[in-house]
């Protein structure tokens, strides 16, 4: 419903009716269900309920209502027997992904069933409105006094797993851009807004709003010149692996800075390519797909020839899917859809190339590494103290395995040296690499071979040879 560039007119406009335009269920239900779930009659937990819904979506429809202190908010009511049906459904995914892994092998490569798997996971969550809950207060405390993005309060009081209370909030339809316009809202800086709330939300927040369709945005135009985005709905939300974190924002700018062979390199070393992959082809192939859309605005791409191309190329170097970026990819078609939408002339690039390299910077700076060390220290220092332990235990083994050698000629004292000489190294390096890793420093996986060599040398290397000849 967000990218009428990929999809038929027709086909787009009935989705759009699945944000907040599907029939809803009867309102003798849904007050029911709402007395049910708090405990008490409408009339009691609330000073006005408007029993006709404000919204009426695939999973959920929203009431409006007055607190008894007079403050606004909106109910959220999960559908009746919505499990049943999400159920249903997920059986009919899970079915037809099994036959394609199963039937056909390119298939394989895409992960069909993981990316159900994530979907499934996703929807769950949606069901659960305290999680709901948990997510909007997380995204507001994220965005605390934030002039880009708004995000309404949590009346916990009033919220069940099946029941959500938030602050009514009044904006514009992000969709509605002629109110926009007619408003005299600042449409560029408002699409630039959204660009770098998405990238701030992933790098610098790690906790993203994965649901971001017109339906749930909303404008606040009291200062036309400073537009606000308005935020509802978060049952959807994401988040990344520090080492996905990582491989994300190093690929976003190598691509920014038409780095292709960083980009070849980085996916390599990521294992989303084949190890055996030749970095010079695949660098060849991305410059072939990217290059054409730089210095573009929105309108004079076409993202449908682009990501049929990319598809091409991921099939051509058995590129794996990533199930669990598979909301972050969602969320980002939603972001460019909604930017294409409000101002074409977007110069996605530029606007999102500072915000990366600031968090980048940042990241890598001495007082950063810092911080995770000061954050990981109680886990370091058990670590440590538990060094002098393991070397002990060596010691012992070792003098017990001496023990049990039949007395012959003396061993060479040297061999024992190098030996203690072997251990202490290998408890050094795999301090060091704790160290390392904890820190975060790139790429992870030295850390991760210094501290398996490091056990090596402790406990599995060359001990001494015995009795040397002559």
């Amino acid at each position: 419903s967000t990218r009428r560039d990929l999809l038929p007119p027709e086909v787009a406009d009935e989705l759009v009716k699945l944000q907040d335009r599907v029939p809803p269920f009867p309102s003798d239900v849904a007050v029911a269900m709402l007395e049910e779930a708090l405990g008490s009659s409408v009339a009691t937990a609330f000073r006005e309920f408007e029993r006709a819904p404000l919204a009426a979506a695939s999973i959920a429809q929203v009431h409006a209502a007055r607190l008894e202190d007079g403050s606004e908010v909106v109910v959220k009511l999960l559908r009746p027997r919505i499990r049943a049906l999400i159920e249903r459904d997920l059986e009919v995914l899970y079915t037809i992904a099994e036959l394609a892994e199963a039937y056909w092998a390119p298939s394989r490569r895409l992960h069909p069933v993981r990316v159900v798997a994530e979907f499934e996971n996703a929807l769950r969550n949606e069901l659960d409105l305290m999680r709901e809950a948990a997510n909007a207060s997380q995204l507001r405390r994220n965005f605390e006094g934030s002039d880009q993005l708004y995000v309404p309060a949590v009346h916990w009081e009033y919220c069940r797993p099946g029941v959500l209370t938030l602050e009514r909030i009044h904006g514009i339809p992000v969709s509605d851009v002629a109110q926009l316009r007619a408003r005299g809202t600042d449409i560029k800086r408002l699409a630039e807004n959204g660009v770098e709330i998405f990238f701030t939300q992933v790098f610098r927040h790690n906790f993203f709003h994965a649901d971001m369709h017109p339906g749930n945005i909303f404008v606040d135009t009291s200062d036309p010149a400073r537009p606000r985005y308005l935020a509802v709905d978060f049952g959807i939300v994401g988040t990344l692996s520090t080492r996905d974190q990582q491989y994300l924002a190093e690929n976003f700018l190598a691509f920014f800075k038409r780095d292709y062979r960083r980009v070849a390199d980085l996916h390599i070393d990521s294992g989303w390519v084949p190890a055996d992959t030749r970095a010079d082809e695949l660098e060849a192939a991305v410059r072939a797909v990217c290059e054409p859309i730089f210095n573009k605005p929105l309108k004079d791409i076409s993202f449908g020839l682009v990501l049929l191309r990319l598809f091409e190329t991921a099939r051509r170097f058995d590129m794996e899917v990533q199930p669990q970026l598979v909301l972050l990819q969602k969320t980002l078609l939603n972001i460019e859809g909604l930017g294409r939408q409000l101002y074409p002339e977007l110069d996605l690039w530029s606007t999102a190339r500072p915000v990366l390299e600031k968090w980048m910077a940042e990241r890598t700076s001495l007082g950063a590494h810092l911080q995770r060390l000061a954050a990981d220290w109680p886990r370091i220092s058990s670590d440590l103290l538990l060094a002098p332990e393991l070397l002990h235990r060596w010691l012992r083994r070792n003098d017990a395995s001496e023990a049990q050698v039949p007395r012959g000629p003396a061993p060479d004292p040297t061999d024992a040296a190098r030996g203690l000489r072997r251990t202490v190294q290998g408890v050094g390096l795999l301090l060091a690499s704790v160290l390392w890793l904890a820190v975060e420093l790139p790429p992870p996986w030295l850390g991760a071979a210094g501290a398996g060599l490091g056990l090596w040398l402790m406990f599995l290397g060359p001990r001494h040879s015995g009795p040397r000849a002559g």
